[in-house]
């Protein structure tokens, strides 16, 4: 990444959209109650039984994390997101990176190495762009939201 102080938006509307598609695949998947990613790795129907959770209504908490993840992404660029304290923000944030950066490293791992999920080399190419994306996103809101920084005085200069 490039050092820069200004900060960026297209990252943050680029996972925006990146959300919205994993949103829109896993309600499309909770429609026909299965688990799984439109474009990854097949989910046996004896995965899907022993699932701890009813496959739909699994697709269905996934998607709603997808539409919360855009409208986390959209609100590191917008002026009702600088509502929020700049501490909450970045402690979603890095819960967010901690999810989102573990599913992309399973999908890095497998694509590249392989563990037997079924990721290919073009899956793990999108995890890495997944979290870098994010690293932007975040250094970009770090930097627009960071406090100007007050001259240091020395103690016996004048008030």
């Amino acid at each position: 990444m490039i050092a820069s102080e200004r900060p960026r938006r297209w990252p943050a509307y680029a996972v925006a959209a990146l959300f919205l598609g994993y949103a829109a695949g896993k309600a499309a998947y909770a429609l026909q109650a299965r688990l799984g990613f439109p474009g990854g790795p097949p989910v046996t129907a004896a995965e899907t039984e022993s699932y701890f959770l009813d496959a739909a209504a699994a697709q269905w908490m996934a998607a709603a994390s997808g539409v919360l993840g855009v409208c986390v992404a959209v609100a590191t660029v917008t002026t009702l997101g600088r509502r929020v304290p700049r501490r909450v923000m970045l402690l979603v944030l890095a819960a967010m990176l901690l999810t989102v950066g573990g599913g992309a490293g399973i999908m890095i791992v497998d694509g590249f190495v392989g563990v037997g999920v079924g990721w290919q080399w073009y899956h793990g190419v999108l995890g890495i762009l997944v979290i870098a994306l994010f690293l932007e996103m975040t250094r970009s809101y770090v930097t627009w939201t960071r406090r100007p920084a007050t001259p240091l005085r020395h103690p016996s200069a004048p008030s």
